[in-house]
């Protein structure tokens, strides 16, 4: 272990850099009226689509009275903390965020329709108000939300008025905000605020589809077609060519009795304030099976992708899915792996944490979000670990398409970490920390001695797992990372388990590890890399491994370098790159490592890590394959 490199790499706040203006190529010439034009939601697809990004007005306050005028000009989805949105200004926890837009004429298509308002993530309480009228709050920064807006806007054939009152109170409580803080540095990055993810409004009728998941079952023969819809009835499902005609069908009948509230459409635990869903009694579930005789099986070699309709009277909609399974099982030695349909499949996975340079967590363009992935797949990879941050949907949608796997974190939260216990100790001693449990006499010590907080992170848990569990790329839920707000994780994956028991479960990412979930689950940047045996019997994965720190002048956010194993040149990054994977990490799969995580896609800010600079301009490596 290089104990000079493990000292230099403890992060600190650096706020007194100015952060060089880099822009990757889709973010230097910007097209201000399409920003982000593209359908955003591409597993739910109707013909009613709106969109609202665009120029929008804005004002900064410190009182929660509406201002008389605004500030200026805000270009969304783009946060305003980032230079693509215009504003470039950071917002404190003490103030308010006002958005300000007219609601174009968007005609009713029938008497009973209603009107929706779908916002991709705002960060991190939003009130929506629609011609002055409160519609709801919802709390969370990373999750969906929409709002029923019929009523509020009288008259759909004439303009309206819609208002947004945003807080983020980013590390100062104890709500999910990820690598986001108000101090940049090291490995914690500029925190954002408000809308970060397309906003855009749709017509549905008055009986609609509200979820929609597919499960493929481990025979690869059939299908399980979960949804709910707003009001009980019949839903017909049709599988279809690649043509576009119906070559298999399905019925079924919602059941009579409504469910809870979904977790995606609350807008706080314990909360009194008006959820933000279509019917506040709940929501009715359904399922069918249908068979697929010689299915075509996805892999990230061949990522097929099924086409379905689902009509409830005159709700039509189309999606797709996958037929594929994961899950962890002993090979022909008696070595827990992971598998892909029902086989041994190793995961040579890279860490990805979502910013750009000129737009912090919001892609600058859809192509960004293809070029990462396209590049992460030329480079040799076959596994996405999504760190921290829950992704517009147009992501998980090219990952579904191009073949690519994701290990899905939820987002970290509580109160300020307290890094000598959850990064540095354990970094140098890592047996100890093994041992330590999560429950309420370490609640505190880990961040999570606010009730609130522990609820709060629950239902996001369940409403991300609402959120994405039909995406077909998805292979594992990791719940904890590093011991970041981590509590009763034992309980936490019972929970998970039961909302969606198709996926394997990384339980505790990095250490404070309680013995469940499917993977005995380590980070290791500093000590010699072997396979460790674990007595609950689970698979073994690397989950973070490499950091390996290249600075490039003109492509890097600040001059200090901060890194793991630092490297002046290219060309001695890459030798010792392509040694750690040829030399340590592939000999050790016939060990029993079913998987490596390297760190990262790109470099971020104070971080120059990244196979790839910030700005996407250089690739720093070439491709190893895997043998």
């Amino acid at each position: 272990m290089d104990l000079l490199d493990m000292i230099r790499s403890i992060d600190k706040p650096h706020t007194e850099d100015v952060l060089h203006p880099l822009s990757t190529i889709w973010g230097e010439h910007p097209s201000l009226p399409d920003a982000l034009p593209e359908y955003p939601r591409p597993r739910l697809v109707r013909d009613s689509f709106l969109s609202l990004n665009g120029v929008w007005h804005y004002a900064i306050t410190d009182s929660d009275a509406q201002p008389d005028t605004p500030d200026g000009r805000i270009l969304v989805p783009f946060s305003p903390e980032c230079r693509l949105s215009g504003v470039e200004r950071q917002l404190k926890p003490d103030e308010y965020l006002w958005y300000f837009r007219e609601l174009p004429a968007f005609p009713r298509p029938a008497e009973a329709a209603r009107l929706l308002l779908h916002f991709g993530a705002v960060d991190q309480i939003c009130e929506v108000y629609v011609n002055d009228t409160y519609l709801c709050t919802h709390v969370g920064g990373y999750l969906p939300f929409t709002a029923d807006i019929t009523e509020a806007i009288r008259d759909p054939s004439a303009p309206g008025r819609l208002t947004l009152r945003v807080r983020d109170l980013s590390q100062t409580s104890y709500h999910s905000r990820g690598k986001q803080t108000l101090e940049r540095g090291g490995m914690y990055y500029t925190a954002q605020s408000g809308i970060w993810q397309s906003v855009w409004m749709e017509w549905v009728p008055d009986r609609f589809v509200t979820q929609l998941s597919v499960t493929p079952h481990d025979d690869l023969t059939s299908i399980t077609v979960s949804l709910e819809t707003s009001a009980p009835g019949s839903v017909e499902v049709f599988l279809l060519d690649e043509e576009g005609r119906p070559f298999t069908r399905g019925l079924c009948t919602t059941s009579t009795q409504p469910t809870g509230e979904n977790p995606l459409l609350l807008s706080r635990s314990g909360s009194d304030l008006a959820p933000c869903n279509h019917k506040s009694e709940g929501f009715y579930p359904a399922h069918v099976r249908l068979y697929i005789p010689e299915a075509h099986p996805w892999t990230p070699e061949d990522p097929y992708l099924y086409r379905m309709r689902v009509c409830a009277d005159d709700d039509t909609i189309e999606t797709y899915f996958a037929m594929r399974t994961f899950g962890v099982a002993p090979d022909a030695q008696d070595v827990m792996r992971f598998t892909l349909n029902g086989k041994p499949f190793f995961l040579h996975g890279v860490l990805d944490q979502g910013y750009w340079p000129e737009s912090l967590m919001t892609p600058p363009s859809d192509k960004a979000l293809v070029y990462d992935i396209t590049r992460v797949k030329y480079l040799g990879f076959n596994m996405i670990r999504k760190h921290i941050k829950i992704e517009c949907a147009r992501w998980y949608y090219h990952c579904d398409r191009l073949g690519m796997i994701v290990w899905q974190d939820m987002v970290s939260g509580g109160t300020s970490y307290a890094k000598p216990l959850t990064s540095y100790l354990p970094t140098l001693f890592p047996g100890v920390f093994t041992h330590i449990h999560d429950g309420p006499l370490k609640y505190r010590m880990l961040s999570r001695a606010d009730k609130e907080g522990r609820k709060q992170w629950e239902q996001e848990m369940r409403g991300t797992i609402a959120y994405l569990k039909g995406t077909p790329s998805i292979a594992a839920w990791v719940l904890f990372n590093e011991g970041w707000g981590q509590f009763e994780a034992n309980a936490m994956t019972k929970i998970a388990r039961s909302l969606d028991p198709s996926r394997p479960i990384d339980q505790a990412s990095g250490w404070f590890d309680q013995g469940g979930g499917d993977f005995l689950s380590v980070h290791n940047y500093f000590r010699k890399i072997s396979v460790l045996s674990d007595k609950h019997n689970r698979a073994f994965i690397v989950s973070e491994y490499g950091g390996y720190a290249c600075h490039i002048d003109g492509h890097s956010s600040v001059d200090r370098i901060y890194g793991y194993h630092k490297f002046a040149t290219t060309e001695e990054l890459e030798d010792a790159y392509r040694k750690l994977l040829t030399q340590t990490i592939f000999p050790l799969i016939e060990k029993g490592l079913c998987g490596a995580v390297y760190t990262q896609v790109s470099d971020i800010e104070e971080e120059v890590n990244g196979l790839m600079t910030y700005d996407r301009k250089i690739t720093k490596v070439r491709p190893v394959p895997l043998p």
